[in-house]
C-alpha cells in the first residue's frame, strides 16, 4: 500500500509533487518498492525521480538474474550450507568453511546489487543527455527494498542514497529496526542523491546496501522527508520504540484529524491513509509519500 501527496508549497504553486515510487511483484515470488525524493532546487527532480524509481524496478524483472539471487540468499541464511554442496564443489573450493562460503554468497548478494545501481546511474547520465540536461537538474534520493519470503523467513534486501527512511516493525510491534544508511547527520542537511557520480566512489557505498531476514514481520514502511520530518524529527527516534508506538497510534486515529487508517478491515485503507497524510504540521510543507508493507 502506497499514498503521495504533494506539499502544500507546491499545491500553492501549482505545480508537480517531486517524489515518485513504483511497486512491482517480480517472478520467483520476489517483490520490490521504490521511493525517491527529487531535490526542490533542481529543476527536473520530478522527471528525476521519477526515471530512478520506475527503472530501478524495471531492472529487476529478470527470472534468471532473481532465481540467482534466491539461490544466494538460501546459501547465506542456510545453517547446514554442506547440504547445498556437492563433494566436487568442496574439493574446487579447496575446503572452504561454511562461514567463508556464506561471506561470499553474501559478497555475491550485494555485487548483484550493485550492479544494477550502477547501471541505473548510468541510465540517468543517458536520460541527461538525451533530455539536454545537467545531472544535477535530476538530483533525487532513492530507496528500495526487495522481498522474498523462504521457508526459514522473510528477506529483505535493501538499498538508499538520502534521507528516507525503510524500517521494519516486528510481529508484535515491539522491536523496529532501520534497514538504510541515511545521508543525514554528519551532513549536517546535505543530503546525498543517486544522481552524484561521488556515491559510486565513496567507501561507505558498500553500507548502502543491506541483507535482513526476519522469521516474520508486522508492516515495513518506507517514507519520504515529509512523513520523516514531522513524526520522527531526528534520525535516533526511528530506532526507537517508544516513538514508533506514538506513529501506530496515530495512524490508528488518535490523531487531530481522527483519521484511522484500519489494517485489519482494510477494504478502504489506501483511501484512509491518503486522508491521514494531509495532517498539518507546522513549517513542514514537503511532499508526503509512504509505503506500508503490512
Amino acid at each position: 500500500m502506497i499514498a503521495s501527496k504533494r506539499g502544500r508549497s507546491h499545491a500553492h504553486e501549482g505545480t508537480f509533487r517531486d517524489d515518485d515510487f513504483a511497486i512491482e511483484q517480480l517472478s520467483d515470488n520476489w517483490s520490490i518498492v521504490a521511493l525517491a525524493d527529487g531535490a526542490g532546487s533542481s529543476r527536473a527532480s520530478r522527471a528525476g525521480s521519477q526515471f530512478v524509481t520506475n527503472r530501478i524496478v524495471k531492472s529487476f524483472d529478470d527470472y534468471e538474474f532473481l532465481q540467482e539471487l534466491s539461490n544466494e540468499v538460501q546459501n547465506f541464511y542456510s545453517e547446514e550450507l554442506e547440504e547445498f554442496i556437492t563433494e566436487e564443489v568442496i574439493e574446487s573450493m579447496n575446503h572452504e568453511t561454511s562461514e567463508n562460503l556464506k561471506l561470499k554468497s553474501k559478497s555475491i548478494i550485494i555485487n548483484k546489487l550493485y550492479t544494477k545501481v550502477k547501471h541505473l546511474h548510468s541510465d540517468i547520465i543517458n536520460f541527461a543527455e538525451t533530455e539536454a540536461l545537467d545531472l544535477k537538474d535530476l538530483h533525487t534520493t532513492l530507496i528500495f527494498t526487495l522481498i522474498k519470503k523462504f521457508s526459514f523467513g522473510y528477506v529483505i534486501l535493501s538499498f538508499g542514497v538520502g534521507d528516507c527512511p525503510i524500517n521494519v516493525l516486528e510481529k508484535k510491534d515491539d522491536n523496529v529496526k532501520l534497514l538504510n544508511f541515511l545521508d543525514i547527520g554528519e551532513f549536517g542537511g546535505g543530503t546525498r542523491f543517486i544522481t552524484m557520480p561521488e556515491i559510486f566512489s565513496n567507501p561507505d557505498m558498500v553500507n548502502r546496501f543491506r541483507i535482513n531476514c526476519f522469521k516474520d514481520f508486522s508492516k515495513i514502511f518506507l517514507m519520504t522527508d515529509g512523513i520523516y520530518d514531522p513524526k520522527f524529527i531526528v534520525e535516533s527516534k526511528l530506532e526507537n520504540i517508544d516513538t514508533w508506538k506514538q506513529f501506530l497510534r496515530d495512524l490508528d486515529g488518535e490523531n487531530e484529524d481522527k483519521i484511522k487508517v484500519d489494517f485489519e478491515n482494510d477494504t478502504e485503507i489506501k483511501i484512509q491513509l491518503s486522508n491521514w497524510m494531509d495532517f498539518w504540521s507546522k513549517g513542514n510543507h514537503d511532499d508526503r509519500t509512504l509505503a506500508i508493507i503490512y
